[in-house]
């Protein structure tokens, strides 16, 4: 098993290791998908099924889309 770090920003932004680019056959402008289970989060190409499916949960999330929201949970 091979282990690559990255650093986050202030932003909480991370650049994805060369090695795992490569791997993932990543370009600039493509979807990553992050797989949670526990304390175990694997990253991957997002497929157009997860792509798809954001898609479609973003207009039933615009009630929690305001500036007061953004302020409340910033630090999380």
């Amino acid at each position: 098993m091979q282990t690559a770090t990255s650093k986050l920003t202030k932003k909480y932004q991370a650049t994805v290791p060369k090695n795992v680019r490569k791997k993932l056959e990543l370009k600039a402008g493509d979807v990553i998908a992050f797989d949670i289970d526990n304390d175990t989060i694997k990253l991957r190409k997002a497929r157009p099924i997860d792509l798809e499916f954001s898609s479609a949960l973003i207009p039933t999330l615009c009630e929690w889309d305001s500036q007061n929201d953004e302020d409340a949970y910033n630090d999380l």
